[in-house]
């Protein structure tokens, strides 16, 4: 029943409250990296910045607490995944590379994508470098999918001309590969 003197009064309250978060541990860690990669991919620097957050978000509930000793657990969790094969930066990197790729991502929106996940530079251009890569296919399939460009009315084409070499832009396709693009003409089939 509603009350004017009182109108939070039958209501459920918008602040929730959360619960405490579970003692770090070394088998903690483990767990919640066992868990992480069940669902996962994942780079050793992004496995380390999961679990890394999980004891920044404990220290902050507790600040009585080390998280100078439970980040060399982290390390310890991080050293026994690579030591059997949980871990696995190049197949890591090979999965992403190719699943970009398949999406008709270029070759600066997956180098920028893996460097966040804490990939070397080095290590994305070689796998690259593996790949059967053509800037030009990737940008009409990402043109394609978008309806956009090539894929417009005839009609159309000159009036979304910039919105059209905007959107191949910000996808990451170098200019030269849009202007070749925006300039392409489909057959009929």
């Amino acid at each position: 029943m509603f009350n004017a003197n009182n109108p939070t009064e039958g209501k459920k309250s918008s602040t929730r409250q959360r619960k405490p978060q579970k003692k770090i541990t070394p088998q903690r860690l483990k767990n919640i990296g066992l868990y992480y990669l069940k669902r996962f991919e994942s780079s050793v620097e992004n496995l380390r910045n999961v679990l890394r957050r999980r004891v920044d978000a404990y220290a902050r509930e507790n600040p009585e607490w080390k998280k100078d000793e439970a980040y060399q657990w982290v390390e310890d969790v991080l050293a026994e995944f690579e030591r059997l094969h949980y871990l696995d930066d190049a197949r890591f990197t090979e999965i992403k590379v190719r699943s970009y790729l398949n999406a008709g991502k270029p070759a600066r929106y997956i180098q920028n994508k893996l460097r966040e996940k804490g990939i070397k530079a080095a290590d994305i251009e070689e796998i690259l470098q593996e790949q059967e890569y053509n800037p030009l296919e990737m940008a009409l399939r990402l043109a394609k999918r978008k309806k956009i460009g090539p894929y417009r009315a005839e009609e159309q084409r000159r009036e979304f001309r910039q919105k059209d070499m905007g959107t191949l832009v910000r996808a990451g396709f170098d200019y030269d590969i849009v202007c070749e693009v925006l300039d392409y003409r489909v057959e009929e089939e």
